[in-house]
């Protein structure tokens, strides 16, 4: 275990999933941890898993795609650990779907998740984590690399993340503060995650179990490496690496790589 039993992780949408795996491992290294999702049973759950290696974890349950939301899991942590030194922007929903069939409020549903969900938390978090000198992690995508067809939302989205971690980090470097923006590839997911269909309806993913994927342990372990080593960009695959090293030579070759492979392409997001 590292030395980290005085330090404090928060990790939105840590009731399933990478948010899961990342906050079982920052305890497991000895940080005391604050889950964080709306669904009350499933956060019971994850608790239950970190109470399996200490006891120093409870859980906000609310909605940080909105203000009050952010600002309530800031307060909480607070008055229970009286310090933040980790700050994981996790949380997040996907789509599908061809552009012109989206309906204008999935745009706003994934928009609301992945970027308002990442700021209402950074925001009141600052002033702490400048006195800590901590860190604030973005999980981005490799679809943030550049546009990819079938999931537009999903990858504007993830590419704005990069924005705001850009900005941050520029802004707070003076005061102390790591900011970390990690790439994460195809993950291994839970049995009935969701993500929303063209009309906005919820969608099950299909099992990946049968596909070369990454292991949710994984992704926990290379997010704690860009905190604990105070990396800017982990791009966690060789074909990520590839990409964003050719769309930023070549966009256009990417491009045509994508047209030729669009439909294995949409058949894999399914």
């Amino acid at each position: 275990m590292d030395d980290n039993k005085n330090k404090v992780a928060i990790i939105t949408g840590s009731s399933r999933g990478i948010g899961k795996a990342v906050a079982v491992l920052f305890a497991k290294k000895g940080y005391s941890i604050v889950l964080n999702g709306r669904n009350k049973e499933r956060l019971l759950l994850a608790e239950k898993e970190v109470l399996k290696i200490h006891k120093r974890v409870f859980f906000v349950c609310c909605d940080v795609s909105k203000k009050e939301g952010g600002e309530k899991l800031i307060t909480s942590a607070l008055k229970t650990f009286k310090r933040i030194d980790v700050l994981i922007n996790n949380v997040g929903v996907s789509s599908r779907g061809f552009f012109a069939d989206l309906s204008f409020d999935v745009f706003k549903s994934v928009f609301y998740s992945n970027v308002f969900g990442s700021i209402s938390p950074t925001i009141p978090a600052i002033p702490e984590l400048r006195k800590t000198r901590g860190s604030v992690v973005f999980v981005s995508s490799l679809a943030g690399i550049r546009g990819l067809p079938f999931l537009s939302p999903y990858s504007s989205s993830k590419m704005s993340l990069r924005a705001l971690a850009e900005s941050l980090r520029v802004e707070e470097k003076r005061n102390g503060i790591h900011v970390g923006l990690v790439m994460v590839g195809v993950t291994e997911i839970e049995h009935n995650k969701e993500a929303l269909s063209a009309d906005g309806s919820v969608v099950i993913l299909k099992s990946r179990k049968n596909r070369r994927v990454q292991k949710m342990s994984f992704v926990a372990e290379k997010i704690y490496k860009n905190v604990k080593k105070r990396r800017f960009i982990s791009t966690l695959t060789t074909l990520g690496k590839i990409n964003a090293f050719l769309t930023a030579i070549s966009p256009l070759f990417v491009e045509k790589i994508i047209e030729k492979k669009l439909h294995t392409f949409i058949e894999k997001s399914k």
